[in-house]
């Protein structure tokens, strides 16, 4: 859902630093470390460490350069491999001591000359933070960082670029006045978004800060949107699927793949002649890098009679030698599409950019089987197998299906009554006769292994992209 976003001018941003460091009682480290832990938050959201571990962080002598190192010293602890450019030292303890913690955390520490020379840095990095100059920086810059600034413009093809507060060389009014300054793709706007950034066209605009008091809020009508959770940002309106009347262009959204460039791709060489062995590699990925909330999820395929398809996302709830495994109600339309004996299912983990395809026969799985998960599923779940007659049209709308939840948790309210399986309820095993690998590459080029069982024998394949 889009966010009617309020942007403010420089004297308005510059009065409420003032009142929140004077008579609020905030100090700078204060907010410097909520600043800098939004950053990192907002860069994880969108760059995870498992696709962009490379991160280098260009930090300025102010307090935008001190965001950016405390946001380096969070991000390590989340896991990337993070360098920090920090050219001109500020002579303060406070970025003394910020400079003291990330060497405590061996990151190291480069020269402009370490990044003005030598290769191209997207073969260096995954995501650069620009934390250089914030929103009161006025004039030209000054030597090394005009160079470095000339080095991260669009021109120079530049990995993704993460600007904190406003892209650097920017004007905090007017934004980018000569046209050829940075392109970042993420902007993280601090406490409230500054007018220039309306001018930001990246796809992710996030705003940082969340300790904005009631009483800053009320005196300068600040329109900030609801935090998540506990979550330390909050992603604003701005995407590059979506112009100036609001329409949004599919065909604009794209994804440099780019991470094969790190991990070396899908490589016969590298991968396990038992497919179901190479999966479990996979999904042990998938689940330790935490792309997603449920890396379980995958795409069940299946056919009618007449051949006509319909998919739908299920859970895998286990797999073996013998194949994949999910459950669900055996009077369902999947269910009585797939008793002819054919499924093919998808898992995607966008964040690691791969994606396997099974196909292959089905059957039901053994009753202990259904009974064992069935039994090992909570208690609401087990009443929601009984509530629901799936796919079946409810006359009566949800009424019916809360009515009978609550009649059956007043029956089974006593929790050492076991609750049985129904009968119309199990589990599938898919046994695969092909399962394919993708692997995401540059220029859409990817890689595409596909092993085939014939005669109880796998064989592999590389097919075209």
């Amino acid at each position: 859902m889009r966010f009617a976003i309020v942007y403010r001018g420089q004297d308005q941003a510059v009065a409420i630093d003032e009142e929140l460091m004077g008579p609020l009682g905030f100090s700078v480290d204060q907010l410097m470390e909520v600043a800098g832990l939004s950053v990192a938050c907002s860069l994880a959201s969108e760059y995870p460490a498992a696709s962009h571990p490379r991160i280098l962080v260009v930090a300025g002598p102010g307090n935008n350069g001190g965001d950016g190192l405390v946001a380096a010293r969070h991000l390590f602890h989340f896991g990337y491999s993070v360098q920090v450019l920090y050219p001109k030292k500020t002579d303060k303890p406070l970025y003394h001591g910020l400079v003291t913690q990330l060497k405590s955390c061996n990151i190291p520490f480069l020269s402009a000359e370490d990044i003005l020379d030598g290769p191209p840095l997207k073969e260096r990095y995954d995501v650069i933070i620009d934390a250089i100059f914030g929103f009161s920086f006025k004039g030209s810059p000054r030597p090394p960082f005009d160079k470095i600034l000339e080095r991260l413009k669009p021109h120079n093809e530049p990995p993704a670029i993460a600007s904190v507060d406003m892209p650097s060389g920017w004007h905090v009014e007017n934004g980018d006045e000569i046209g050829d300054g940075l392109r970042p793709e993420m902007l993280v706007s601090l406490t409230t978004p500054k007018r220039g950034a309306q001018f930001f066209e990246g796809p992710f605009h996030y705003l940082g800060g969340r300790f904005v008091p009631p009483i800053i809020k009320e005196k300068y009508k600040l329109n900030l949107p609801p935090y998540p959770g506990t979550s330390q940002c909050v992603k604003l309106s701005g995407s590059q699927a979506a112009g100036n009347n609001g329409e949004v262009d599919p065909a604009s959204i794209r994804l440099n793949y780019s991470l094969a460039d790190v991990s070396g791709g899908l490589l016969e060489s590298d991968v396990d002649p038992d497919p179901l062995k190479q999966f479990d590699s996979w999904f042990k990925d998938a689940v330790e890098a935490k792309v997603l909330e449920e890396p379980n999820q995958m795409a069940l395929a299946s056919a009618d009679e007449r051949g006509v398809p319909s998919v739908r996302m299920v859970l895998l709830k286990g797999y073996d030698a013998r194949g994949f495994a999910f459950y669900t109600n055996y009077d369902s339309r999947k269910a009585c599409e797939l008793a002819n004996g054919h499924a093919a299912l998808c898992m995607y983990w966008e964040p690691l950019q791969r994606q396997v395809r099974v196909e292959g026969t089905v059957e039901k799985l053994p009753e202990e089987e259904s009974d064992a998960y069935y039994h090992s599923r909570p208690r609401g779940s087990q009443l929601g197998a009984h509530v629901s007659p799936q796919s079946t049209v409810l006359e009566d709308g949800r009424a019916s299906l809360e009515d009978r939840n609550t009649q059956l948790k007043e029956l089974y309210a006593d929790e050492s009554k076991e609750i049985p399986r129904p009968k119309n309820w199990g589990g599938f095993l898919i046994r695969p006769k092909a399962i394919e690998f993708w692997h995401g590459r540059p220029s859409r080029l990817h890689d595409r292994l596909r092993y085939q069982l014939e005669d109880g024998q796998w064989s592999m394949d590389r097919l075209a992209p």
